[in-house]
């Protein structure tokens, strides 16, 4: 299963709007308006050519045409110069579309504006996605999160004993897929996680340039004390975990460190967890 949309809090909205306009403002052709670079390899001397605005709209590149745009196709090639699609513009149509998903190359495409066989303008455009990891906590130090949402009110007692969410966030000019979460070194229960995808019954998620998202783990990081885990004991234990994202399209591991201290009982269901920037 595939979460598409992923939970974004009243925090992180705006943070998400600003870098949706980022994304737009830098898929622009240029500052007046003009359409990249002409079939001659010059730039458009009037600044009105027929490609006027290239964003990323979630997993969709969106081409926008001048209305006195004289084209009847747009191509979109690849960084390694192969063909990724072309489509035909209709009469008076005012924009037309790429479906990039998740499964695309990263690095700089062209789109070719054509008429006939002639191409009338080129202009470049990067599509290259750029994951950070921006927060991690559990859900006893952070109940307005969306656990009912995401797991279901009749698991929430058994939730609030180890799930751990990550705040991720996209700020690169490409949507990337994030496919495992995986947490390691000083967390009281190692061994499972990652189950799975390591994220709440899905497979992947898919966050879009400029988004911030919560992953929720499918495993119990923060659970019952394992044989190799760190516990909580009334004098206190402290150490280290990484959080690690792996990524598609990317093909990378995103970590990042956190220090980490459990205070109180000896039982993790009534420990105190304070985690800070490592």
């Amino acid at each position: 299963m595939t979460r598409n949309h992923p939970h974004i809090s009243r925090r992180t909205a705006l943070r998400t709007v600003a870098g949706a306009s980022l994304v737009s403002v830098a898929g622009c052709l240029n500052d007046n308006g003009g359409s990249g670079t002409p079939g001659d390899g010059t730039t458009s001397p009037d600044g009105n050519g027929p490609l006027t605005r290239i964003a990323v709209e979630g997993t969709t590149l969106v081409v926008e045409l001048s209305g006195e745009a004289d084209i009847d196709q747009v191509n979109l090639i690849q960084p390694n110069d192969e063909l990724f699609g072309k489509r035909d513009v209709a009469a008076g149509a005012q924009q037309v579309s790429f479906e990039i998903g998740t499964a695309y190359a990263p690095g700089e495409y062209r789109v070719l504006a054509l008429k006939g066989e002639e191409t009338v303008v080129e202009t470049t455009t990067e599509l290259r996605p750029e994951m950070q990891i921006q927060d991690v906590g559990l859900y006893r130090n952070n109940p307005d999160k969306s656990w009912d949402e995401v797991y279901g009110e009749s698991e929430t007692d058994r939730i609030k004993n180890g799930e751990a969410f990550v705040t991720v966030e996209n700020t690169g000019s490409g949507p990337e897929a994030i496919t495992e979460l995986i947490f390691s070194g000083d967390v009281p229960n190692p061994i499972e996680n990652p189950r799975g995808s390591g994220m709440h019954e899905t497979d992947r998620v898919v966050v879009s340039p400029g988004e911030t998202a919560d992953l929720f783990s499918n495993s119990f990081p923060f659970g019952s004390e394992s044989e190799d885990g760190m516990g909580c004991s009334p004098d206190g234990n402290s150490g280290q975990f990484t959080v690690i994202v792996e990524t598609r399209v990317g093909g990378n591991r995103v970590t990042s460190t956190y220090n980490v201290q459990y205070s109180g009982s000896d039982e993790m269901t009534d420990c105190e967890v304070t985690i800070t920037e490592a």
